[in-house]
C-alpha cells in the first residue's frame, strides 16, 4: 500500500443521510440546506409505473412547494437522447435542482444533463442534484458520469462538481427493487471494492473501507437474497455500496480496473446490465491478477481473505485464487452466474473488443 498520496472530499457533497425512511425527513433538509428551490425527478420508466417509490419522492416535493415534475425517459445505459430530452424538459419546467432516483442509469443521467445544461450556459457551475439510489450500483458518489452516445457507443464526462451534493441511503425504498437487479448491482458494489485494492491512487483509509465493504458484502448479500423484506440487511448493504466507491477527490480520474473497463464495452454493445457485467467478470479478472498484478497488489488482494475470515492457502497468488473461487461462489449462490452465449456475444468480437490483447480473449473466451 502506497505510504504517499493524498486525499479530498468531492466538492459538492454536503450530506449523506441513511436509515430506513429516512427520506422523509433528510430531503427537507437538503433542500433547505443547500438552498433550492424547484425540483426536477430524474428516474425510470419502470421505477414510475410499477412503485409507489417516485410517488413517494413526490409527495414529500410537493408539501414543501418543491415540486418541478418528473422525467421518466432514462433507459439502461443512459442513452444520449434521453438526456438531450431531459435538458429541455428540466429548462421548461423552471426547476433548479434534480433528484435523480433509482440505479445508475438515472444517478449517471442526471449528471450528464447537469453537464451539458451548464456548458450550454456557461454557468459557473452545474445545477445540484440530489440522489436517492434503489439499488446498490453506487453511481452517487463518483464525479465521473456514463452514458451512451449517438453510436451507441459508451463515452462519459468527468468534472469534480458533478458529484450530487445529497445522498439519501434509505432502504425502506429499495424493497421495490426487482431481487435480480438489488443483487447484481450488489456484485457490481463488489467489484468497485475489489478493483479499488489495486486501483492507483486510493488512499490507504480508502483501502480498509474497500475490505469493510467487501465483508459485508459477501455477508448480506445471501441474508438479502433468503429474505428480501430484510430492511437491516437492505440498510447495510447500502452502506456498504458507499464504503465500495467512498468519495474521493480524484487527481487523476480513469476506469476503476479492468473487470469495470471489460464490462463498460460488454454493457453498451451488447445491452448486459452492468451489475450482470460484474458478475460475468470479477471473478475471472482477480484470477488473472497473478499474472498481472505488482506484487503489492498482488497483497492487498491477498490480504482480503482475513477481512473475509478465510484461512490462508500458503502462498500469495494461492489466496488470489482462492478470493477469485469465493467471488465465483457468491455469483453463484445468489443465483446470478450467466454466460456471455445468453447475451448472444459472438466469439468473433472479442479480439476487437479486447483490442487484441490475448490474455483478456482467452478470459472471455472462458465465459461461453
Amino acid at each position: 500500500m502506497s505510504l504517499s498520496g493524498s486525499y479530498g472530499w468531492t466538492d459538492t457533497l454536503k450530506t449523506v443521510y441513511y436509515g430506513p425512511g429516512c427520506a422523509a425527513t433528510a430531503l427537507p433538509k437538503l433542500i433547505q440546506a443547500l438552498g433550492v428551490k424547484k425540483g426536477l425527478i430524474v428516474t425510470g420508466r419502470s421505477l414510475y409505473t410499477k412503485t409507489d417509490v417516485v410517488a413517494k419522492i413526490e409527495e414529500i416535493l410537493k408539501a414543501h412547494d418543491a415540486y418541478a415534475g418528473v422525467f421518466t425517459n432514462i433507459g439502461e445505459h443512459t442513452p444520449v437522447a434521453g438526456i438531450n430530452e431531459c435538458i429541455k424538459v428540466f429548462q421548461d419546467s423552471g426547476a433548479d435542482f434534480i433528484v435523480a432516483v433509482g440505479g445508475g442509469s438515472p444517478i449517471d443521467g442526471s449528471k450528464a444533463i447537469r453537464y451539458r445544461i451548464q456548458e450550454q450556459t456557461g454557468a459557473a457551475a452545474p445545477p445540484l442534484q440530489i440522489a436517492i439510489p434503489t439499488t446498490l450500483s453506487a453511481a452517487e458518489y463518483s464525479t465521473g458520469a456514463g452514458y451512451t452516445d449517438e453510436n451507441g457507443i459508451k463515452t462519459g464526462v468527468v468534472n469534480d462538481l458533478l458529484a450530487p451534493a445529497g445522498v439519501i441511503l434509505d432502504a425502506e425504498l429499495t424493497l421495490p427493487t426487482p431481487s435480480r437487479l438489488w443483487l447484481s448491482t450488489g456484485i457490481r458494489a463488489l467489484d468497485h471494492s475489489v478493483e479499488s485494492l489495486y486501483r492507483p491512487l486510493v488512499s490507504p483509509p480508502g483501502k480498509i473501507m474497500c475490505y469493510a465493504a467487501l465483508a459485508d458484502l459477501f455477508k448480506y448479500l445471501p441474508i438479502s437474497k433468503a429474505d428480501p423484506t430484510n430492511i437491516e440487511a437492505r440498510q447495510k448493504l447500502l452502506i456498504a455500496a458507499w464504503m465500495s466507491l467512498w468519495p474521493t477527490k480524484w487527481d487523476t480520474y480513469g476506469a476503476i480496473g479492468l473487470s469495470h473497463a471489460i464490462g463498460h464495452g460488454l454493457g453498451a454493445t451488447y445491452s448486459i446490465p452492468h451489475g450482470i457485467t460484474s458478475c460475468l467478470t470479477l471473478a475471472p479478472v482477480v484470477a488473472l491478477q497473478t499474472r498481472m498484478a505488482s506484487p503489492e497488489d498482488k497483497e492487498c488482494l491477498a490480504n482480503a481473505l482475513f477481512y473475509l475470515r478465510e484461512p490462508s492457502t500458503g502462498s500469495i497468488d494461492g489466496d488470489i485464487l482462492k478470493l477469485s473461487s469465493l467471488i465465483a461462489g457468491l455469483v453463484e449462490n445468489l443465483g446470478l452466474k450467466s454466460t456471455l452465449g445468453e447475451y448472444n456475444v459472438p466469439r468473433e468480437d472479442l479480439p476487437k473488443l479486447c483490442q487484441g490483447r490475448e490474455p483478456i480473449v482467452q478470459l472471455l473466451n472462458g465465459l461461453y
